[in-house]
């Protein structure tokens, strides 16, 4: 059995090649990028070696635990069923047993599991110190292997089973939109920390925690062993050895279940409730934001993107901290840049209606009224975005005047923005994913003027919002004087006129251009 899945797993995974040439570019830099960060890790680790133990040990358990615990979370945030989920084996007759062993077995070949072997392999160079770390780094990364693969087979299957509604995926939905909120403040306070001063305290207190648990325990072992500490390593690799075989409990019993369980189905509603089209105005604008919120809940095409909104400054402010600039000055960067990329995701919004355009050339909806009810999603997460985070971020940087220069910033970003996607989704649009299509499989046609509309959607908000991002740098670079309340007041003076402009000028070439915005919408 295990032979026969092992060929199929190769076989998928080559079948993912067969594709565009677009596509397989795509998934050629996605698979190098992933190898280039395990690349990295494993690099960072190995170089512990010629540190002390404490440190290592430090180190190493923080990173492990976050590497363990991202393969327990990432995968619920799937709720798919793949090719090889247990219960599509269900009319073979199989052992549960057997077909559990044969799935873990098989989980060894994708590139998450090359990653976590890669590393798992790193840690046993950094404890090769004296034979009993070395032992028991060996042992401690076939741990690390199983728990991190078991684990992540276990969150798939659960995920398939929550995420199986389209209520548990608009409650997903609405998390993810109160983290995005919420992680602004967060990445801020990342950014202003003072890593040369508190990191080791706070990794060595965090890894002391951790080290007892089932994500640290294993990579604290031979840490221990080498810092002399015998008797807590062997505890700790007897707790991970544990977690192992209850994570192994576990997902046979989640694989027998699947043999014999129906998959679940959404139940019929009788709550008789018209969701947002109740909560906003019976008018057109409040008609077609009801509309857009609802999309941007349930549908994946939406729900994918809005990922990038806290992960773009993240990755900002980790490469500005690694070239040196201080934590006061990134502490600023969070907020904005996801305003940026928030509005950023409306500029083909058209295109991804599809033949549902028609009821609005139907019903004759005014063109201001469609442009208004499409960036509304945007403005109720970019408005509680400014008003929670705004306040946080300055209090953390520290800076005199923060505050008033980052709501003069991000609210000129975030409405110029908008302003921009209003008039280019009209003008514009170009060939989106069909409405049930994976968010991923961007089609061919017109994919160079697609960059180039992207590009200019993007660049366009930074452009307009340069007098508010200066006065906003002078205020920086003279704190105390006048410059913050500049920045306000020409952030938020130009910002609203740009997105009422946009949204009527848009308006204008909705209305006069809506055939051929329909024809390429039912042809994306």
């Amino acid at each position: 059995m295990v032979k026969q899945l092992f060929g199929l797993k190769l076989r998928l995974l080559a079948n993912g090649y067969r594709r565009s040439p677009l596509q397989v570019f795509g998934i050629i830099v996605g698979l190098l990028y992933a190898l280039g960060a395990a690349g990295v890790t494993v690099a960072g680790l190995t170089a512990l070696r010629r540190v002390g133990p404490d440190l290592a040990g430090s180190i190493t358990v923080t990173v492990g635990s976050i590497i363990v615990l991202g393969f327990l979370l990432v995968p619920l945030a799937f709720g798919t069923e793949g090719p090889l989920h247990p219960r599509a084996f269900s009319l073979f007759g199989l052992s549960a047993n057997h077909l559990a062993a044969a799935l873990a077995i098989t989980s060894l070949i994708s590139l998450p599991a090359l990653a976590i072997t890669a590393i798992a392999i790193a840690q046993v160079v950094i404890w090769a110190r004296d034979p009993l770390s070395t032992i028991l780094a060996i042992l401690s990364a076939v741990l690390i292997v199983a728990t991190c693969l078991l684990g992540a087979g276990i969150a798939r299957v659960i995920a398939s089973v929550l995420l199986a509604t389209r209520r548990a995926c608009e409650v997903a939905t609405l998390l993810l939109i109160a983290v995005l909120v919420l992680l602004a403040p967060a990445v801020a306070l990342f950014s202003s920390v003072d890593w040369n001063r508190a990191a080791l305290g706070s990794v060595k207190s965090v890894a002391d925690v951790a080290g007892w648990t089932p994500f640290g325990a294993a990579w604290s072992a031979p840490a221990d062993a080498a810092s002399g500490n015998g008797w807590g390593a062997v505890l700790k690799l007897l707790i991970a050895v544990v977690a192992v075989a209850l994570l192994w409990l576990v997902w046979c019993a989640l694989v027998r279940r699947s043999l014999i369980a129906p998959e679940r189905r959404e139940s019929a509603s009788h709550d008789g409730g018209l969701g947002w089209f109740g909560v906003l105005p019976n008018t057109p604008a409040g008609t077609i934001a009801a509309r857009s919120v609802t999309y941007w809940i349930r549908d994946p095409r939406y729900r994918t993107p809005l990922l990038a909104v806290p992960v773009a400054p993240l990755l900002i402010v980790i490469v500005l901290a690694a070239a040196g600039v201080p934590g006061t000055v990134l502490a600023l960067i969070p907020v904005p840049v996801m305003c940026l990329f928030l509005a950023w995701l409306t500029h083909n919004d058209v295109a991804n209606d599809s033949s549902a355009l028609w009821l609005h050339l139907a019903s004759n909806t005014p063109g201001w009224a469609d442009r208004l009810g499409r960036i509304a999603p945007a403005l109720v997460i970019g408005v509680p975005l400014i008003a929670i985070g705004s306040p946080i971020a300055a209090a953390i940087s520290g800076v005199d005047g923060a505050l008033l220069l980052l709501i003069g910033v991000s609210s000129g970003l975030l409405c110029a923005g908008l302003g921009v996607s209003s008039v280019l989704s009209a003008r514009f649009p170009y060939p989106a994913v069909l409405p049930g299509d994976s968010p991923f499989a961007q089609p061919l046609a017109g994919a160079n003027a697609a960059g180039l509309i992207q590009s200019l959607s993007f660049l366009a908000p930074i452009a307009l919002s340069l007098p508010a991002l200066g006065c906003a740098v002078l205020g920086l670079l003279h704190p105390g004087g006048s410059w913050p309340m500049v920045s306000l007041l020409v952030g938020v003076g130009m910002g609203l006129p740009l997105l009422a402009l946009g949204v009527i000028w848009g308006g204008r070439i909705f209305m006069r251009r809506s055939p051929e915005l329909l024809a390429l919408s039912m042809r994306s």
